[in-house]
């Protein structure tokens, strides 16, 4: 993609998969079927997960976009990413939501990394089941994303349906001894913490192995009274460079690749003044060097 530093090849660290499994459940939930789920939600139905994944690399070459994450966002929806990797050799990498507490919890082949969301699924960090997994994850050279701090989901607001999260379990510094263990797994902290910024710039700053994804909008900003340049500023300061993950938290269609979070994320980074290496370190590099290009 051109920038202004030049060309620079753009990979999404952040961008879930809503898959039809990830509708259907939903619907489960609710007493719908998927294709009353999407027209709730004023989402185009996702069709198979080979049609989504087409969908998905049409929609990134139409930004620039080299490739990105692919999250299957329900614990066992590991299938459908993995369909989507099938479909679109060498232009995802296959995220899947992993819940420790459920029986035979475990790694499936081919995912890059698995995504843990302690506070939706009410669970610590320390708890065995989780140590297992983090035992696994070493073994195939597969990454940990932790989601921290503050978590919605605003399809469930959308269906009435409630969201009974944990924010008890949503600490960043509930990592620390958990990355100082497991030194070889890249650990992925997205949104910068979600409103543990503090904690999550100690956590980095600790154990060299914790990555910052800046996904999203970033709205808790407001908690701290920050923008996003200044938020970028104190991020390069402690943890580097090298070990921030541009993402967008993209989703669904028909609004498809979040231009406007990439945009937004390119203007902090001018205004901080980068340059071209950093810049495309942040844009693509690390991810590529952190997951590899398989």
């Amino acid at each position: 993609m051109q920038t202004p530093w030049g060309e620079v090849e753009v990979l999404d660290s952040h961008v879930h998969f809503f898959s039809r499994r990830f509708l259907d459940s939903l619907g489960s939930q609710c007493g719908k079927d998927a294709r009353e789920v999407a027209d709730l939600a004023g989402w185009e139905f996702p069709g198979s997960a080979e049609d989504l994944a087409h969908r998905w690399a049409d929609e990134l070459d139409g930004h620039g976009v080299s490739g990105s994450s692919l999250i299957a966002s329900i614990p066992g929806d590991e299938t459908s990413v993995a369909a989507a990797i099938a479909a679109c050799p060498g232009r995802f990498y296959a995220y899947a939501m992993v819940n420790p507490l459920s029986e035979h919890a475990s790694i499936a082949p081919g995912l890059r990394s698995i995504c843990l969301f302690p506070a939706m699924h009410r669970y610590s960090l320390h708890d065995p089941r989780v140590e297992a997994l983090l035992q696994e994850a070493t073994e195939r050279r597969c990454a940990v994303f932790v989601h921290c701090g503050v978590l919605t989901v605003g399809i469930r607001k959308k269906l009435g349906l409630p969201s009974p999260f944990d924010m008890r379990f949503s600490n960043p510094l509930d990592l620390h001894a958990v990355a100082l263990r497991f030194p070889q797994v890249p650990f992925i902290v997205p949104h910068f913490g979600a409103g543990y910024f503090r904690e999550a710039l100690m956590l980095a700053d600790l154990c060299p192995n914790v990555f910052l994804d800046t996904s999203s909008s970033n709205s808790w900003m407001r908690y701290e009274g920050l923008d996003l340049a200044a938020v970028f500023r104190r991020a390069l300061d402690v943890a580097g460079s090298r070990r921030l993950l541009f993402g967008t938290d993209s989703s669904f269609f028909p609004r498809g690749w979040n231009r406007a979070v990439f945009d937004s994320q390119l203007q902090a980074l001018m205004t901080v003044g980068i340059g071209p290496d950093d810049a495309r370190a942040i844009f693509g590099g690390n991810l590529q060097r952190v997951l590899g290009n398989s």
